[in-house]
């Protein structure tokens, strides 16, 4: 579902009191708590829309298939509105840290799948699988945490920078196939996803969306804590399932979780003052 769209149903009736919301979070000074660097300079050898628009169209793409065999949650479903609920909250602050996003056409969908994995397109679009829900058994918080971390990689841009170094700056870039380079336009489909799910970002791009995540979801009052509860959860299950998907692209360890653990206190404060408002 287009996040600004209108719906006839669950709690997206809402939809006067989001758009508020927004409004008041645009407003705000983008004063970020987290110390993160630069964006890199290479993303900007890949024209933004044409990565976003290739984003729309495998996330159209994956949301079919998913769809052709029945694993496409439908508006109805708790856990998917449980989703949505969460990213009204969150999606607000996006801009701050990128002013595109305030023209992105947001959209979160559930798979129904035992992976354990989560993503963000540039462009805003997200869709979680059933498999991290479940098996990690996540509170609010931590879904806000998995959340806030894949936005940021979009909203830092991390796709368009990796996109942008394999393809060299001789490259002739264009939207779809060629940009990806996936081959003709028609093995596209077969392979929806394939590309921009799977990069595999840079340790500092990891740190970045940690840290960028840890302050979106605090803004929207989420515990902050929890992104050190969500990451143990994530070691704990690679060491009884002998490695996931979702950690294959979000490597965990003592390190990750102890950046977090000295970046928590500089979000408290956000986290209180959204939980008074």
């Amino acid at each position: 579902m287009c996040l600004h769209c209108p719906s006839r149903s669950g709690p997206w009736q809402g939809r006067r009191a989001f758009l508020l919301a927004a409004a008041a979070a645009a407003a705000t000074p983008a004063l970020a708590q987290v110390e993160v660097g630069k964006s890199s300079v290479a993303r900007n050898l890949v024209p933004a829309e044409n990565v976003e628009q290739a984003g729309v169209q495998q996330y159209g793409q994956l949301l079919a298939q998913a769809k052709a065999k029945g694993a496409l949650a439908g508006d109805g479903n708790p856990q998917l509105q449980r989703l949505r609920t969460i990213a009204a909250r969150v999606i607000p602050f996006a801009a701050q840290w990128n002013e595109r996003a305030a023209r992105w056409k947001w959209e979160i969908n559930l798979i129904g799948s035992k992976q354990i994995n989560a993503f963000c397109m540039p462009g805003g679009k997200i869709a979680f699988f059933t498999g991290i829900l479940d098996q990690l058994k996540l509170t609010d918080d931590e879904v806000a945490m998995v959340m806030g971390h894949e936005m940021a990689h979009a909203l830092r841009e991390h796709a368009r920078a990796r996109l942008a170094k394999s393809a060299g700056t001789g490259a002739a870039l264009s939207i779809g196939a060629q940009l990806l380079g996936l081959g003709q336009a028609g093995d596209l489909a077969a392979r929806a996803g394939t590309q921009l799910l799977t990069l595999k970002f840079s340790r500092t791009d990891e740190t970045d969306a940690d840290l960028v995540g840890l302050e979106l979801a605090a803004r929207a009052g989420y515990d902050p804590q929890a992104a050190v509860s969500l990451w143990k959860k994530m070691g704990q299950a690679s060491k009884n399932q002998g490695g996931l998907s979702f950690l294959s692209t979000h490597p965990s360890g003592p390190d990750r979780i102890a950046k977090l653990e000295a970046n928590v206190p500089k979000v408290e404060g956000l986290y209180r003052a959204a939980k008074r408002s």
